[in-house]
């Protein structure tokens, strides 16, 4: 024969090498493949994320990994005092050397709330801010004090320091800007039955230039913003008031945008937010915009001014309110109660330590006091124009 006959063992044997090798060259081929395309694709991802940088999909990787970092609270109020017990403190007395030191001292008698003018009603503002140029422009800005030493000296005290801002009432931006202001129709700029000039509640412009002066105060650390004269004019000649760039919302809306626009830009600042309205204004319409309910769900505290000096004859019944102060301050305060029922703003009155009328004595204060406290409000603020307060009307409840 001319050939040796086969093994069949021998043949399968072979078969099976030689689909191992085949298997051997399929695998290095694919190995190949794979490399050379990670090459390309991390020269790719070099080229996309640039020099010293994770590849994209590290980054990936890395973003979709649950982050350990907790989301930055925003800033939270102070405690608001259990009781409060305070007093109005104008930019002048400020201003005198050890003054205000003097007010904080109150603290052995009972007080444990001031009330600082930031902008008073005469337009000027206490201090002098670097971000609000316009204030500086119209001759506003005041270097009476500076608003961080003021809130360290209050910490120092334990005392809560609210920042008063007159809004519309503004003599200084009114005469300076007179395109700001409420205007006669012959263009001039209007003036209320004491000679003051408003600025308009209907532009905007009025509502920046009052809300940056707050915000000023609020990084400064004041505990609390409270809007005064947040209202239109109630006298003068207000059928003659022309109002610039007026629009079809009601009086009785534009009041609660603007108290709205300011709680959306400071309550972020971790301060709180008030008003000052008119003792009657919870009682009925008086024809100025000013609805507490309205106002009041943008509001930390709503403060009724119940001077019973300002309550005309027979009013809630009363013969005199001004002989029968307790009287009228509960009064009105129920009607505060009634009307803001249901929301979470605090009612704080301010109340009459000065003689109007009749001399006020430290009975006549302390039976408003009372009252305050039979209509569980939240304390009271005593009123005094030239800042001299009546001895033991701040004791707490005993």
């Amino acid at each position: 024969m001319l050939f040796e006959p086969l093994d069949p063992n021998s043949r399968f044997r072979e078969r099976r090498a030689q689909a191992r090798r085949r298997k051997r060259r399929r695998r290095v081929a694919l190995m190949g493949v794979l490399m050379a395309g990670g090459t390309v694709v991390f020269v790719g991802a070099k080229l996309v994320d640039g020099p010293g940088t994770a590849p994209s999909k590290v980054r990936r990787a890395a973003a979709s990994a649950p982050s350990s970092a907790k989301p930055r609270a925003a800033p939270q109020p102070r405690p608001l005092p259990a009781e409060v017990r305070g007093v109005h403190v104008t930019v002048a007395l400020a201003s005198l050397p050890g003054k205000l030191e003097e007010y904080m001292r109150l603290r052995g008698a009972g007080l444990n709330t001031i009330e600082l003018d930031v902008k008073d009603e005469n337009g000027e503002l206490g201090f002098v801010p670097s971000s609000v140029p316009l204030a500086r422009q119209v001759g506003a800005a005041k270097p009476y004090y500076r608003p961080r030493e003021v809130v360290k000296m209050a910490r120092r005290h334990g005392v809560y320091l609210i920042g008063r801002v007159v809004v519309f009432e503004d003599p200084m931006l009114s005469a300076g800007r007179p395109d700001l202001a409420i205007q006669r129709p012959d263009g001039s700029v209007w003036t209320s039955a004491a000679g003051l000039g408003w600025t308009n509640p209907y532009d905007r412009r009025v509502w920046d230039y009052n809300v940056s002066i707050a915000e000023v105060a609020a990084r400064a650390g004041f505990d609390e913003i409270q809007l005064d004269y947040v209202r239109f004019p109630s006298d003068g000649d207000v059928d003659n008031a022309v109002y610039p760039r007026r629009t079809a919302t009601p009086i009785g809306w534009v009041i609660p945008q603007f108290v709205q626009y300011a709680s959306k830009r400071l309550k972020k600042l971790g301060v709180r937010l008030s008003a000052d309205v008119f003792g009657l204004s919870a009682t009925r319409d008086l024809g100025i915009g000013q609805f507490p309910r309205r106002i009041s769900r943008y509001l930390d505290a709503v403060y009724p001014m119940v001077y019973p000096s300002h309550f005309n004859p027979g009013e809630y019944g009363i013969e005199e309110p001004n002989a029968q102060p307790g009287e009228t301050v509960f009064t009105s305060l129920r009607d505060f109660n009634r009307e803001l029922r249901g929301r979470d703003a605090e009612i704080i009155p301010w109340l009459q330590d000065f003689s109007l009328g009749r001399e006020y004595t430290i009975a006549e204060v302390k039976a408003q006091i009372e009252s305050a406290r039979l209509q569980d409000t939240r304390g009271y603020m005593l009123w005094n124009p030239l800042g001299r307060y009546t001895a033991g009307a701040l004791a707490p409840p005993g």
